[in-house]
């Protein structure tokens, strides 16, 4: 499965979070790490189910990814 970060947008309220991890986790996801100095987290989550945590309009969906410098 693959890896999303999920990060809770500016005014959105601290439970939003809550009820995203909940959501995740109800819908087969596996939260692997939680940020500290942002609110949020990674979620190994179905492909075929990520719609569900992309229409939450309190946070932002991003697929996990290699960065890299030149």
């Amino acid at each position: 499965m693959p890896l999303y970060n999920i990060t809770l947008k500016e005014n959105a309220s601290p439970e939003e979070l809550t009820k995203a991890k909940d959501k995740a986790k109800s819908e087969g996801g596996s939260i692997k790490h939680e940020f500290t100095l942002i609110k949020g987290f990674t979620v190994e989550f179905p492909e075929d189910k990520v719609g569900v945590l992309q229409t939450n309009d309190h946070i932002h969906v991003e697929q996990d990814g290699e960065v890299k410098t030149q």
